[in-house]
């Protein structure tokens, strides 16, 4: 008897111990853990450099950083939130949330930020994280789409090469690449393996929208004639100039560079931090530069959906997450993530860093892009990821081969899409 009572002693005790070490105990400190999908080196050193100051700092309130990855980060907290163990800092993408905010799993933000946080990012970057009425992420790294471009072809062909301040049409785009093609040579390579964000967030800058939203909230999908401009023009480059291979259309980003290397496209729109890749990997000797995507109606507006940092709706210490996040995105540290992925940052001051304003690297251009970048058309839509994956993927990649036609698409995007949204408006 004596010796199962020690026992059962014994067993209390680790779970004592265990408590007081998860932040449990009076007095004990406070562990916090952040889950990081930061994989390139020089963003992993940021964010683990940063814990390692703020820990150098808060002896009461530990961080430990977790490894995550970006292929597996959904299906992961989902299973996660489901068995209780999820992070308390939860680092994902603003597209990503909306899942998790709807279905109680994310802190609302709104009660748990200082001023100087939510002043210090804009509106339109707050609304990618606001689902419902409640802000579920702090929206913090952002990235534009752009155009990379073979410089020294662009100078021999004596096009006009665009900026910020002046920038093609869509219709000069498409003309430009025409004349840039021949001879087994293309001027645009479009890697669409995903072809629905890209589409959707360039439509923006035409005026496209695709996704309504009327007075009692339901969503519904139209596809007017501005959600049709960069579409048609990507088609068209495919099927009618021949000036972009139809050989990308199946590609990644990544697929396209060895070919863009070898000089056979002159430009490959791409996300702005392909940059790192382009500078690590590019021949000696290769000249590159960035360009911004085309205007349409409403300029240079591009929709984006930013990375984000939201607390877990289970975690007992949601007022220290939020200070260890309000550490991690002061100015000079948020300027520093976004060095280390390539990326902008949201918040204004952070943007006025020096090092984002550089020739090297075309920093300034994109830099220059950040005012113009607006939540993504499908960031609050329940039912998007079904609709992308069921409807709009096959009908984006079969128009864009030329196998059907823009009557098809349309009547794909809009009759199908609607059914499928139905579902999760009852």
């Amino acid at each position: 008897m004596r010796t199962r009572l020690l026992a059962v002693l014994a067993v209390f005790g680790l779970l004592l111990t265990a408590c007081t070490d998860s932040g449990g105990g009076s007095g004990g400190v406070i562990t916090l853990h952040f889950q990081s999908l930061a994989w390139q080196q020089e963003s992993v050193a940021a964010n683990k450099e940063l814990v390692q100051e703020w820990n150098a700092a808060h002896p009461d309130v530990k961080v430990e950083y977790v490894q995550g990855s970006w292929d597996s980060v959904h299906d992961q907290l989902l299973t996660s939130f489901e068995g209780g163990e999820a992070p308390d800092i939860i680092h994902d993408a603003s597209d990503d949330l909306a899942d998790f905010a709807y279905g109680g799993y994310l802190a609302d933000l709104r009660g748990l930020l200082p001023e100087r946080l939510k002043s210090d990012i804009p509106q339109h970057s707050w609304e990618t994280a606001t689902f419902g009425g409640g802000v579920y992420g702090v929206p913090f790294l952002q990235e534009p789409r752009v155009l990379i471009a073979n410089a020294k072809w662009l100078k021999e062909s004596g096009v006009r090469v665009p900026t910020p301040e002046k920038p093609w049409s869509w219709d000069e785009f498409r003309a430009i690449a025409k004349q840039l093609s021949g001879k087994g040579k293309y001027g645009v390579a479009w890697p669409l393996k995903e072809p629905v964000s890209a589409t959707l967030n360039l439509s923006l800058s035409t005026g496209g929208q695709m996704f309504h939203r009327d007075a009692d909230g339901k969503v519904t999908v139209r596809f007017d004639a501005a959600d049709a401009v960069v579409p048609r023009t990507v088609h068209d480059e495919v099927n009618t100039d021949r000036s972009a291979s139809s050989a990308t259309l199946g590609m990644g980003g990544s697929d396209t560079l060895p070919g863009f290397f070898g000089g056979k496209y002159a430009m490959v729109p791409l996300g702005f931090s392909y940059r790192q890749q382009i500078a690590q990997q590019a021949p000696k000797g290769f000249d590159w530069q960035v360009l911004p995507a085309p205007a349409g109606a409403d300029g240079l507006s591009q929709g984006v959906s930013p990375q984000t940092l939201s607390i877990a709706e289970s975690s007992p210490h949601k007022k220290e997450a939020s200070e260890f996040i309000d550490f991690l995105l002061q100015p000079r540290n948020m300027a520093r993530l976004a060095l280390g992925d390539w990326m902008l940052p949201t918040g204004t001051q952070a943007l006025k860093d020096p090092a984002l304003h550089t020739a090297k690297d075309d920093w300034a251009t994109g830099t220059a892009l950040a005012a113009q970048l607006r939540s993504a058309p499908a960031q609050s839509v329940r039912g998007y990821p079904e609709w992308k994956d069921k409807v709009a993927t096959p009908a984006f990649q079969e128009y864009y081969s030329g196998a059907i036609g823009l009557s098809e698409l349309r009547r794909r995007l809009v009759k199908d899409g609607n059914l499928v949204l139905a579902r999760y408006q009852r």
